[in-house]
């Protein structure tokens, strides 16, 4: 790798690292009452709910045609519980290396493998359940349940290191909050 290269990398991830920062500046004080371990985990179970919601609603887009419509209220539910975790969670697995400590840093990559696993997993599960289906039912909105499976599959790989983290971390001390 050229220096140009490495340059432009560092100063990326500085870049990426004060953005983090500032952006963590901002929000460390919003909902301090849900940044307990237990409330992290009542909204970990929140979002796997809904993505399970969205996963049903995408196999019934197969025999319905309105069923994409409850679409719209699942995906809402799950941006707003979604962003819950992340504020709540402080965004560690998705923090960059510079505004971590060792342990987090360990913590955030093993939870990452994690949501890697998951992600391959669920992928193949929903492009081979796809491609056997093509094979077997003529149904006009299989590509668009398949490509909704899919999504589905790739939200709750993305998700997954979020829900390890903010499972496993122990309260913060009451002077951070």
């Amino acid at each position: 790798m050229s220096t140009l290269d490495s340059n432009i990398l560092t100063r990326y991830q500085a870049y990426r690292t004060r953005r983090f920062l500032d952006n963590d500046a901002k929000t460390r004080h919003w909902l301090p009452r849900w940044r307990t371990q237990h409330r992290r985990r009542i909204l970990c179970v929140g979002v796997v709910v809904t993505l399970a919601a969205l996963l049903v609603i995408s196999i019934l887009t197969l025999f319905s045609w309105w069923a994409p419509i409850l679409w719209v209220p699942a995906t809402v539910s799950f941006l707003v519980l979604w962003t819950m975790l992340q504020t709540v969670s402080g965004r560690h697995s998705d923090a960059p290396v510079g505004a971590l400590d060792e342990w987090e840093v360990q913590q955030r990559n093993e939870a990452r493998s994690i949501g890697l696993t998951v992600t391959q997993g669920l992928t193949l599960t929903a492009v081979v359940a796809l491609i056997v289906l093509s094979s077997a039912v003529d149904n006009d909105r299989l590509a668009y349940a398949g490509g909704l499976w899919t999504l589905v599959a790739l939200l709750t790989g993305i998700c997954t290191p979020a829900f390890v983290l903010a499972w496993i971390t122990p309260d913060p001390d009451p002077e951070d909050l």
